[in-house]
């Protein structure tokens, strides 16, 4: 595979993360009008100005690029190179005043993430990640903590309505196998994880600008991001997600969501 330049990718993706913190910021624990998408997600105008200003930097410095987010749809994504973005991931949490969201910035190639940006512009926390480089927060380096076994681990999900059928039921046997079940964070979640402060994030239903940022980053700390299946997360994954620091306690994990 040609050689690629990361750092100018990563020179953009911080610029990107900048910039939708920027336009972020002073909208947060303002009085703002909150629209309802078809289905039913909500969306503000923090959401849309972000995006916007990340996807204009995109198309000035790599026009050849595809993108992909989650307000304003794709464009080029038979591209080898795709950036895929959620300007606030956890609007639910912007709205309500709540500092548990934040930017998600992603680049693939040929589908497979290849670096990942989540940002909270709001504390000025930032998690980055590439392939083949260490995972880092605010610039330092940052690895997982062990988990040898579920009976200590802490769970994350976003919210158990999430979890439909039998989603429901492999929640329900790995949540009742861990020690601590915590929700509501949305991607920051991922970066706890990365960080070493918890130990596994089990979603379902999730598009690729939700997941694809976490990917480089849980694996450049020294952690693993599958499918329920523990198949490698690309643009094609099905939504279904699980995340572990320690590759002991996804194999557990694994096991039991398989029933």
């Amino acid at each position: 595979m040609p050689e690629i330049d990361l750092d100018a990718f990563l020179t953009l993706a911080q610029r990107l993360a900048d910039t939708a913190g920027a336009e972020i910021r002073p909208y947060f624990r303002r009085p703002l009008v909150v629209d309802d998408k078809p289905d039913l997600t909500p969306v503000t105008a923090a959401d849309r100005a972000a995006e916007a200003a990340m996807r204009a930097l995109i198309e000035a410095h790599f026009p050849d690029h595809g993108i992909i987010g989650e307000e304003f749809g794709r464009v080029r994504e038979e591209a080898e190179f795709v950036w895929v973005l959620d300007p606030i991931d956890g609007t639910k949490s912007f709205i309500s005043g709540v500092p548990l969201f934040g930017t998600l910035i992603a680049l693939t190639r040929r589908q497979r993430p290849i670096l990942g940006v989540i940002d909270q512009p709001i504390s000025r926390e930032r998690w980055v990640g590439a392939t083949g480089r260490p995972a880092t927060f605010n610039g330092a380096p940052i690895r997982c903590r062990p988990c040898s076994g579920l009976a200590a681990a802490t769970l994350f999900a976003t919210t158990p309505d999430m979890f439909k059928g039998g989603d429901a039921a492999a929640f329900a046997r790995l949540s009742a196998a861990v020690k601590l079940v915590r929700f509501g964070a949305d991607c920051y979640a991922y970066g706890l994880l990365a960080a070493g402060f918890i130990d596994l994030v089990l979603e379902a239903s999730l598009k690729p600008y939700d997941f694809c940022a976490m990917v480089p980053i849980v694996e450049g700390a020294g952690g693993t991001a599958t499918d329920w299946r523990g198949a490698a997360l690309d643009l094609a994954s099905d939504g279904h997600i699980l995340v572990a620091g320690d590759r002991r306690a996804h194999l557990a994990a694994l096991a039991l969501i398989d029933g």
